[in-house]
């Protein structure tokens, strides 16, 4: 790969707010400059390993994350609580423990029906997957080859971003989630996502009743 293209490769990056794959940055590059040019996806992963090395000699406060399949810019983990302080758009995004719940056990057990969503959860479920569509962390995928034929529902690339997964099989185990819960940072964030979510609760329990009191 010709050194004119590393910085490319970098700017590309940067400048994209999505995470961004390797094949499309080839295909950028192509594009613009022929398709004689030849420019491999294994070198550019090399080379995003080669500018996080730098960053991290440089003391830099980010690092090119891989995430859902591309490269995207992020910040590390000691400073997201400044980050996220700022981050409105953040806040607007958060998801009540309710939807972190469903949503929880739509990413381990994809493809999934509502109904089997609901036998787990013991509530009605039409809210919280309505939300998690609306906000594009899940979508449905089919439908089940079982009676009355229910929607198949599964994960997004959304929830991959969101989450910072690069792919489903990063979901941290069972026993990782043991040592999560325990963790003082996170029984922190949990207690204020609970207070932030107390409204979203109540909104839930009044569609399941409105529900409800319709199919009577």
């Amino acid at each position: 790969m010709e050194k004119i293209y590393n910085s490319v490769i970098e700017a590309l990056i940067f400048a994209f707010d999505e995470p961004l794959p390797a094949k499309e940055i080839i295909a950028a590059i192509k594009e613009i400059d022929g398709d004689d040019v030849d420019v491999k996806e294994k070198e550019i992963d090399e080379y995003v390993d080669f500018l996080n090395a730098r960053y991290e000699e440089t003391d830099r406060p980010f690092r090119i994350l891989r995430l859902a399949g591309g490269f995207t810019f992020g910040t590390l983990p000691e400073y997201s609580k400044y980050v996220g302080y700022l981050s409105t758009e953040k806040s607007r995004r958060r998801l009540s423990q309710a939807a972190l719940e469903t949503l929880a056990i739509i990413a381990y057990k994809q493809p999934i029906t509502k109904p089997e969503v609901e036998t787990i959860r013991g509530v009605n479920s039409d809210y919280m997957i309505n939300t998690l569509l609306e906000k594009g962390l899940i979508t449905i995928k089919g439908r089940a080859e079982t009676v009355g034929r229910p929607l198949l529902y599964v994960t997004t690339k959304n929830f991959l971003k969101y989450f910072g997964l690069n792919k489903l099989t990063d979901l941290p185990k069972p026993r990782e989630i043991e040592e999560i819960m325990k963790d003082e940072d996170f029984i922190e964030q949990k207690r204020k996502l609970f207070q932030n979510a107390v409204e979203e609760e109540i909104l839930e329990k009044e569609v399941s009743e409105n529900d409800s009191d319709t199919t009577q």
